[in-house]
C-alpha cells in the first residue's frame, strides 16, 4: 500500500505530531508534553505495520531538522531495550539530516541515495557525509558516514575521510543492511517524517525551507 502523504483523514497520531511539529517550528514557550510525543510515535509506527504502508525515497529527499527523539536503556529483562524520556532538542544546537539521490541505480532491491547529518553549535558547524541505500518495501534506510567536515562561520576549516573513506563507500553497497546502522520510517508526510533507529529509538524530523 502506497502512503497518501497528505493525510487528508489524519488520525489522531498524525495530528498530534503535526502539532507538536508545529510548535517547535514556531518556537512555542508551551509544548505538548512529551510523554504524548512518544505515545503518538508509537501508534503510527503501529498502524504503518498493521497497514503495510510504503514510502517512495522521493519522499524523503530534502533536509529535515531534528525536532524529538527518544533515547533508549537496557530493559531488566535479558536482551530487551526500552525506549528513554522522550526530549525535544534545544533549538541553539540545531541538528539536521539530508538525503538526496542523483542517480537512478538499483542494487539487490535497494536505491541508492546520500546522506548528510550535521550539528551546529553557534558559529561552528560539524557535518558528516556517506552513501545510504533505501529498501522501499521496508522503507528503510541504510547508511555510513564516510566523511566529515568541520567549519566555522560558514568557512571549512577541516574535512577528511573516516572509516576508510571511498574503499568503505564502495564496500557499504556490498554489506549486508543487518550489519549497518538503519532508520526505519514509519510516517512520512510533506511536513515532517518519524523513525526507529536500528538502536531501538524514536526520532521525529521537520522539514527545513
Amino acid at each position: 500500500m502506497t502512503a497518501d502523504l497528505t493525510l487528508k483523514t489524519s488520525p489522531d497520531f498524525a495530528t498530534v505530531l503535526a502539532r507538536a511539529a508545529a510548535g517547535y517550528r514556531e518556537r512555542k514557550s508551551v509544548r505538548l508534553q512529551p510523554q504524548v510525543v512518544v505515545e503518538a510515535l508509537l501508534q503510527a509506527e503501529k498502524a504503518a505495520k498493521e497497514q503495510r504502508r510504503v514510502y517512495p525515497l522521493t519522499s524523503l529527499l530534502g533536509k529535515w531538522q531534528l525536532c524529538f527523539a527518544t533515547g533508549t536503556k537496557k530493559a531488566r529483562k535479558r536482551g530487551g531495550i526500552v525506549l528513554g524520556k522522550g526530549f525535544y532538542v534545544p533549538q541553539l544546537t540545531p541538528a539536521q539530516i539530508s538525503f538526496s539521490s542523483s542517480v537512478s541505480d538499483v542494487s539487490a532491491g535497494a536505491a541508492k541515495a546520500e546522506i548528510g547529518n550535521q550539528v551546529r553549535l553557534g558559529s561552528l558547524l560539524l557535518k558528516l557525509t556517506g552513501p545510504a541505500r533505501y529498501l522501499g518495501k521496508k522503507n528503510l534506510l541504510a547508511f555510513n558516514f564516510t566523511h566529515w567536515q568541520v567549519s566555522l562561520f560558514d568557512r571549512v576549516l577541516y574535512q577528511g575521510q573516516m572509516r576508510g573513506g571511498e574503499a568503505q563507500a564502495i564496500e557499504f553497497y556490498q554489506e549486508s543492511i543487518a550489519k549497518q546502522p538503519f532508520f526505519a520510517f514509519f510516517l512520512v508526510t510533506d511536513d515532517f517524517i518519524a523513525a526507529r533507529g536500528r538502536g531501538g529509538g524514536l526520532a521525529l524530523w521537520i522539514r527545513q525551507d
